[in-house]
């Protein structure tokens, strides 16, 4: 009775959360007003400027994604690293809620269908073993979205940092042409269409379009982003941006800093993959020595027995 009971229990709790995705509660006015507030600051700091097109796929899964947005958001749960995370994959929040939502809700139904289905062809299934199954499926739907968005989002900041570095030399070589500093960093990101540079461009147009400075500019996109290079070129913009000289001396010697850590981290990883491959070999090697000993031991062993 009891494994009865509390599959019952995992069975309503997974309707009642589905019910309360797809029809929330009527919300209050103070927490609407903080909601608004809170997407207009998003939207001031770029996070959903350039990812709304092509979002609105329309159907159950954006309405799915917009209610369970706006459940987070009414929580108070900001959820600072998945945004900046999705914000560098360039995915809305909305699509990937949605997809972790239907995702979890599947892992949870899907071992209880599986078990009515075989009972009913006659098959014997112990309760608790779709239980198990539902928790393990659910856990594991969401946290895969979580895991691949992360792993994606390192992979695009690595990139993101070497255009950073090639971007520190050509707003360099601008300023050694006689171009102030605005003018050096828009031309510099006008020279690429790769998504980092777009980024960049991006937000110097918007900055330029709200009356801000374009390093203020690119200190909120490297913030947007979790960006440490991009944040120390505008912090080190804003010292010396009265000065054409230093300006072009601190950029050159901050791209050949980055230049030799990423050439640091190369030849470390380089180095590991070295070792796995080392290590790989030597387990073929162990093997094969144990598929010639084998024969000759066991023969040995029987003859001697």
């Amino acid at each position: 009775m009891t494994p009865v009971l509390v599959a019952g229990g995992v069975a309503g709790l997974g309707l009642l959360l589905l019910g309360l995705v797809l029809a929330p509660p009527r919300s209050r006015a103070g927490v609407d007003l903080a909601r608004l507030d809170l997407v207009r600051s998003h939207q001031r700091s770029g996070v959903v400027t350039g990812l709304r097109a092509g979002a609105d796929t329309g159907g159950l899964t954006a309405g799915v994604g917009r209610r369970a947005a706006r459940a987070l958001d009414g929580a108070g749960l900001e959820l600072g690293q998945l945004r900046s995370d999705l914000a560098v994959v360039g995915r809305p929040m909305e699509t990937h809620l949605a997809v972790t939502v239907l995702a979890a809700l599947a892992g949870l139904l899907v071992p209880f269908v599986v078990a009515v289905l075989a009972v009913l062809l006659g098959i014997g299934v112990a309760v608790h073993v779709p239980l198990l199954a539902a928790l393990a499926l659910a856990l594991t739907g969401a946290v895969v979205p979580q895991v691949l968005v992360r792993s994606q989002a390192a992979d695009r900041r690595r990139d993101f940092r070497h255009v950073v570095g090639s971007f520190l030399d050509l707003v360099a070589m601008s300023l050694a042409g006689g171009r102030g500093v605005p003018e050096a960093l828009q031309s510099a990101s006008e020279l690429s269409d790769g998504w980092g540079m777009v980024r960049i461009r991006n937000a110097l147009g918007s900055a330029r379009l709200r009356g801000e400075t374009p390093w203020a500019a690119l200190g909120q996109l490297g913030a947007e982003l979790r960006i440490a290079e991009l944040r120390d070129l505008a912090a080190a913009l804003a010292l010396v941006a009265e000065d054409g000289a230093k300006v072009r001396d601190s950029l050159s010697a901050r791209a050949d800093s980055m230049r030799r850590r990423e050439l640091a981290e190369s030849e470390g990883k380089a180095g590991e993959n070295s070792q796995a491959m080392l290590v790989a070999q030597l387990l073929l090697c162990v093997g094969f020595l144990i598929f010639l000993i084998y024969p000759a031991m066991v023969t040995v062993l029987g003859g001697g027995s």
